[in-house]
């Protein structure tokens, strides 16, 4: 058999391998030729498979007895010159490497500052489920049974063995009911979050981000101090010397609604590609707490009024910082990371 006049052979070379071995540097010579899964031995072992099943008996164990006689002769070798010197795994002659210094996420240090600002000016922080029901999250916000935002396209439904208006919240508005249901006016909160909604993700969205909202109610409360309260938020976050319009809107829960406006911080008002050069950059929607709302939660908006408001945390990143992708701040790339200390 071809298989076992190679063994044989191969015998021969170990043998003389082995009467050769006077060394440490021998001694490892010697696995490398024939112990490793490149070696010899090995390359029989492989081989053995196209063997004619009826041979294989004698063939192994031939093989078996060589692979013996190797690892034996190897054994006593390292027992008499010592084994190989390791390698090693640090370069000692490499300079050392600087300790790295982390740093809070862009989003946190963003809803810290807002939260901040806003604690100045007497607003608490209110937080509430992520998972939710249609009632808190559109019905008692006043929307319609066939409003768009109801749509499967827009809302992630959670599936509930006995129920099916279980939602992830598509905005922290829920968070506004619980509260006005669980707080006697005056109420001044804000309400920072994480939302979800059913939309693709691109460069400017994203199926889950950030919000942070704010409710005010009390007595005799006029659109006149919503425009006081944003205006007087945007200058100490952006810009001291900004200035602002208020553009009508539309949202179920609040009645005016408006969209607020202010001169770009960048460029001053002169046009930039963050402003998309115009000049102006949208930073919130607002208005005066519906009147349907107040009731639904238990209000009387005869006695009460108030306002509300409400922005993406992430889009205020990316107006701060230029970032022009949304989801860098989510790939945990530290050369992005590392610039925010």
């Amino acid at each position: 058999m071809r298989l076992l006049d190679t063994i044989s052979a191969l015998r021969a070379q170990i043998e003389g391998d082995v009467a050769g071995v006077a060394s440490r540097e021998d001694a490892e010579r010697f696995r490398l030729t024939h112990l490793v899964k490149k070696g010899t031995l090995q390359a029989c072992v492989d081989e053995l498979r196209s063997v004619p099943k009826e041979d294989k008996p004698v063939v192994g164990k031939a093989l078996n007895e060589l692979r013996t006689l190797a690892e034996i002769a190897y054994e006593q070798a390292v027992a008499t010159y010592g084994a190989p010197a390791p390698v090693p795994t640090i370069d000692t002659t490499l300079p050392g490497r600087g300790v790295r210094v982390g740093a809070v996420h862009p989003i946190t240090q963003s809803v810290q500052k807002l939260v901040e600002i806003f604690g100045s000016m007497g607003f608490e922080v209110a937080e509430g489920p992520d998972v939710e029901d249609d009632d808190h999250n559109f019905g008692k916000l006043n929307f319609a049974e066939d409003h768009p935002a109801r749509d499967m396209q827009d809302t992630f439904f959670v599936d509930a063995a006995d129920r099916a208006d279980v939602l992830l919240r598509t905005h922290t508005s829920s968070v506004q009911v619980r509260v006005m249901q669980s707080m006697k006016p005056p109420i001044r909160c804000i309400m920072p979050g994480r939302v979800y909604r059913n939309e693709a993700v691109s460069a400017r969205s994203l199926a889950e981000f950030h919000q942070i909202e704010g409710l005010y109610i009390d007595k005799g409360v006029s659109m006149a101090d919503l425009k006081g309260t944003i205006m007087e938020f945007a200058r100490r976050f952006y810009d001291a010397h900004a200035e602002f319009r208020f553009r009508t809107s539309y949202f179920p829960f609040t009645e005016p609604s408006c969209e607020i406006d202010m001169s770009c911080f960048l460029c001053k008002g002169d046009g930039c590609r963050i402003c998309k050069h115009s000049g102006w950059l949208e930073i919130c929607g607002a208005g005066m707490v519906h009147p349907n709302v107040l009731r639904a939660c238990g209000i009387d908006p005869e006695e009460y009024s108030g306002f509300a408001f409400g922005f993406g945390v992430e889009r205020v990143v990316l107006m701060m910082t230029g970032i022009d992708d949304i989801r860098m701040l989510y790939d945990n790339d530290l050369r992005v990371l590392g610039q925010f200390r």
